[in-house]
């Protein structure tokens, strides 16, 4: 079986574009959790621009299935973390300029950063994932800094539109999935998925969980939050049956 956390940013999107009190994402993640996700994550960036405080204070309180925060491996966001108790941090790379997130975190070479913020937030008893691209260098350092997970980065995977060059990129996915799950790592995978590329990732059967949400959140405009939940965890049965 494979798990579906689905990420709800762009709920906040919407609404600071109005600076508005809607559509809130602490209603957004309640739909999505009746609509059968296993888990809720947002990405608590510096600068503020879509989620805010009060969102992820309340979904702490709110979120039944467990609470993932995306974050930047930096004080102030560590300090967040230790404050909330989240049920997991992701750690990804942030830049000011960039729309959404670009690229894993590079674990080679913030490994001295990376392993400071690990250590802070494993004694504190928050679980901690790596956000990495599918490089087998980086799944073994993330490894070396002694998180539990690796969500691996399908961003190349789903940007490439070469068909034979999208075939290599498939297989370092899996190539970096079995690794990581030889070495003990729970494995997740997730960036840029939609309803229409997400079976081949789902149909790794090393990877435990796939985290989505512009897709959804898009598709929740147009039929609702619960059933565009519904589909993509069809969609990633499917997958894993091989029926599709």
């Amino acid at each position: 079986m494979i798990r579906l956390s689905v990420n709800i940013d762009h709920v906040a999107t919407i609404r600071q574009a109005r600076r508005a009190a809607e559509p809130d994402p602490v209603q957004a993640a309640v739909l999505a959790e009746l609509g059968g996700a296993d888990g809720i994550a947002v990405h608590l960036r510096g600068d503020r621009r879509h989620v805010q405080d009060r969102d992820v204070e309340v979904l702490r309180r709110i979120v039944r299935t467990r609470f993932n925060l995306r974050m930047s491996a930096n004080q102030e966001m560590v300090r967040v973390a230790l404050t909330l108790n989240p049920d997991q941090v992701t750690l990804v790379p942030e830049r000011a300029e960039e729309v959404s997130t670009e690229g894993g975190v590079d674990a080679v070479l913030n490994s001295v950063q990376l392993r400071s913020s690990v250590k802070t937030l494993q004694e504190a008893g928050v679980g901690v994932s790596l956000f990495v691209d599918p490089e087998l260098e980086q799944v073994k350092e993330a490894h070396k800094l002694g998180v539990g997970v690796v969500e691996l980065n399908t961003a190349s995977w789903v940007d490439c539109a070469d068909e034979r060059a999208r075939e290599g990129i498939l297989r370092h996915l899996t190539d970096a999935a079995r690794l990581g799950r030889k070495l003990g790592l729970r494995i997740h995978a997730g960036h840029g998925l939609t309803y229409l590329n997400v079976a081949p990732v789902a149909a790794i059967s090393e990877i435990s969980e796939l985290g989505i949400g512009h897709s959804i959140v898009a598709r929740a405009l147009l039929v609702g939050m619960e059933r565009a939940v519904r589909d993509m965890t069809e969609s990633l049965r499917a997958a894993r049956s091989g029926r599709v």
